[in-house]
């Protein structure tokens, strides 16, 4: 067991629930969401710096465009930690963790223009996808939970959109 993983479940358990998801299986889907929830509150972050701090011509638009992301980031981080407790889990909620358990990093670029801004939102996010993309079945399957397992896919697909609409900002 890894470092990080040891901390999830170190933190995970509140209390045991009757929810017809055996207690070691809402264990790993706990851990598993505490994960996304650190990649997003990291990426929530990243987004507030965007919107603090980017320059250019396109200030206003730009600026305007990642006050709606990370007021969308916010409400799916509440609800990402609503959903480790409802399956009787506690939410990791210091920076250390979440940082402890992230899979993005941190680049800072020497301008701060919007392109460059949002090709690093737009890596963050496809990883993100790419990250629960692959926990899906696992939660479903492997440990039957077919609600978190649905609720992953609403993140997976609202967070293809916005990546949709960080390409498109590119081209």
């Amino acid at each position: 067991m890894e470092e990080t993983d040891a901390i999830v479940l170190e933190k995970a358990s509140a209390s045991s629930s009757s929810i017809g998801i055996k207690e070691k299986d809402s264990h790993a889907v706990a851990a598993i969401l505490n994960k996304l929830l650190a990649d997003e509150h990291v990426l929530y972050v990243k987004i507030r710096n965007a919107h603090w701090n980017v320059e250019g011509p396109d200030f206003h638009s730009q600026h305007l465009f990642f006050e709606s992301l990370y007021g969308e980031l916010a409400e799916t981080i509440d609800e990402i930690a609503e959903r480790i407790r409802s399956i009787g889990h506690y939410a990791v909620g210091t920076m250390k963790e979440f940082l402890e358990l992230t899979q993005l990093t941190e680049r800072r670029y020497k301008k701060n223009d919007s392109q460059g801004l949002i090709k690093e939102l737009l890596s963050d996010y496809e990883a993100i996808i790419v990250s629960i993309r692959e926990q899906i079945d696992k939660v479903g399957e492997k440990h039957n939970d077919a609600g978190t397992e649905d609720f992953l896919v609403g993140i997976m697909e609202a967070h293809e959109k916005t990546a949709w609409m960080l390409r498109a900002h590119l081209r």
